[in-house]
């Protein structure tokens, strides 16, 4: 099977549970955003220093596709579920722990990792956006849009994480 179909050459697309819609509808934008989340955490594991930090943004990457699929499906039980959400919550909480109390703002990009992560962390932030203009349109999980939420949470810990990025204000 070609990666060429030829059925999107009018504009539309199909979505994974069938129905055809226009390539540029909002439902498509936000599923084609959060591909480019998983980009970006694919670079961001790519250069990232610290194993701990490569094999979190791994298990991210694995819920992606999952993600992708609740926005670009119709009628269907999301994957992404209230558990996936606590589950991060937990992550967010581990880091949190190990991370010396933040007292001012924080200039990314000490390393390659650490700057993929906070670029991860912004388009994170624009798919979330987007998600919460089609939940005014149509059907969106509460466990998506949460999901996004905690996600971005999640990116800028990992860049902390990553950078050692333990500032204080002294620091300044």
């Amino acid at each position: 099977m070609s990666v060429t179909t030829k059925t999107g050459d009018k504009g539309q697309t199909s979505l994974y549970t069938g129905e055809r819609v226009d390539k540029d509808s909002l439902r498509v934008e936000v599923y084609g955003t959060i591909d480019e989340v998983d980009s970006a955490l694919a670079a961001a594991r790519a250069f990232a220093e610290k194993q701990e930090v490569a094999d979190r943004v791994l298990a991210v990457q694995k819920k992606i596709p999952h993600l992708m699929a609740d926005f670009a499906s119709l009628n269907r039980e999301p994957s992404i579920t209230m558990e996936d959400v606590k589950a991060m919550e937990a992550e967010i909480e581990k880091i949190e722990e190990d991370l010396p109390e933040q007292t001012c703002f924080i200039v990314p990009g000490d390393t390659k990792g650490g700057a993929m992560l906070d670029a991860a962390r912004t388009v994170t932030r624009r798919a979330e956006r987007m998600a919460l203009r089609l939940a005014k349109e149509e059907s969106v999980a509460d466990s998506d849009r949460l999901y996004l939420n905690r996600l971005s949470d999640y990116c800028y810990l990992l860049m902390r994480l990553e950078e050692d990025v333990f500032t204080s204000a002294e620091d300044e």
